[in-house]
């Protein structure tokens, strides 16, 4: 089914908006073996990638050049002004720098997007909406546009393309261009995650070798959640009406408090481990807090700075959440912000990536909830120390 997205790309925003429309002269960078049909007579990121590329590189003193985190960051940085305090690795500025302005584009998009059937169907067998195709051309746009990306993988094309970095010094990202994108027409809140990892590798990679992960959240409000690994912390940027990213949270700890998110319960038929585990829940008056959409769950840990989130399998219902795409980028943010994962046994960040379609169960949340979930469902914890593992009221 062929789609035309000449009148998204033509779509007038606002100055003070979001990014402006792209130049009717400016080339599409959009290639064939990407596109999945689509055609578009011009860039969708138009110079607001180029713009912000090219300021995005930060001026560090040469006192400042040794270390890793130059001064303290702020609440109510700008996006450019955290990252310059935060690394002094311009390249991984400029990398996410790029990807902001795609996220704010994909932002107007979702909101305005028809969703009256499916565009077509992926690789993998998942349908896409037509604003899936749209979210991952934005993506690979702005990889190709900050010059700093080797190689590029896509849930929704899941080869890996070249961007036209370099090896030294340059990335391979790995992302799910739109996470939750079947609820779209629901007007449930939908997001974008990626990972970055250095050189020119996403196979025997572990999450733990990332250099930064984040997300793009599109709700009520539109946020941009990262992590830097030599940066503490795990932190929040707002999408303010001017276009403008602001710094508005850190996080730096999960406690304990009584908040479920749990996915995957047709397992639960044939899993009486997890069954426990879920009946536990719902014993103790925990507070149900389930969107049917990985990225929010997982923000609200974030964000609430408590709960847990579970996605297990069982012998009738399998793996369905990709480590690379998904889990290991999300994992990195969690365990940045002071929480623990696991897959049952390990951190999923120690998970090897053998393959760009590995999938895995896998939980998220405070270190008492982890030392729950793995005793209940293997008997035994990596993390247990001895102390009380109960949630707080």
């Amino acid at each position: 089914m062929e789609i035309s997205v000449a009148s998204y790309a033509r779509t007038a925003i606002p100055r003070n908006a979001l990014c402006q429309p792209c130049p009717a002269a400016a080339p599409s960078l959009a290639r064939s073996h990407r596109n999945n049909g689509l055609k578009s007579s011009c860039s969708f990121l138009g110079e607001s990638i180029r713009v912000a590329a090219s300021k995005s590189t930060p001026r560090v003193s040469r006192a400042a050049a040794g270390s890793s985190l130059v001064t303290k960051c702020e609440i109510g940085d700008s996006l450019e002004e955290f990252l310059t305090k935060a690394t002094t690795d311009k390249s991984l500025i400029r990398l996410l720098m790029s990807m902001g302005e795609a996220l704010r584009t994909i932002s107007f998009k979702v909101r305005t997007a028809s969703c009256g059937g499916t565009a077509c169907v992926n690789s993998f067998g998942d349908e896409q909406l037509a604003v899936d195709l749209l979210a991952n051309n934005l993506l690979f746009e702005a990889l190709e546009y900050s010059h700093v990306c080797k190689y590029a993988c896509s849930e929704e094309v899941p080869e890996l393309q070249d961007m036209g970095g370099p090896v030294e010094g340059g990335f391979s990202v790995a992302f799910d261009p739109l996470d939750g994108s079947s609820i779209v027409d629901t007007n449930f809140t939908v997001g974008t995650i990626f990972g970055v990892w250095p050189g020119d590798k996403l196979t025997g990679v572990t999450g733990r070798d990332q250099v930064a992960a984040a997300m793009g959240i599109y709700g009520p409000r539109t946020t941009y959640i990262i992590a830097l690994k030599d940066c503490p912390g795990t932190h929040e940027f707002l999408l303010l009406d001017e276009g403008k990213w602001q710094h508005v949270k850190d996080t730096t700890s999960i406690g304990e408090g009584k908040i479920f998110s749990p996915g995957n319960l047709r397992a639960t038929f044939d899993n009486p481990e997890y069954d426990k585990l879920i009946n536990y829940y719902i014993r103790e008056k925990y507070t149900l807090r389930y969107t049917g959409g990985m990225v929010p769950d997982v923000n609200q840990i974030i964000v609430k700075e408590k709960g847990i989130f579970t996605n297990v399998i069982s012998p009738t219902s399998k793996a369905k959440l990709r480590l690379l795409f998904e889990v290991a980028p999300l994992g990195f943010l969690i365990e940045k912000a002071g929480g623990y994962s696991s897959d049952g046994t390990k951190s999923v960040l120690d998970k090897v990536i053998e393959n760009l379609d590995d999938r895995t169960q896998v939980a998220y949340g405070s270190k008492n909830e982890i030392i729950r979930f793995e005793e209940t469902l293997y008997g035994s914890s990596r993390l247990k120390t001895g102390a009380p593992v109960g949630a707080a009221a």
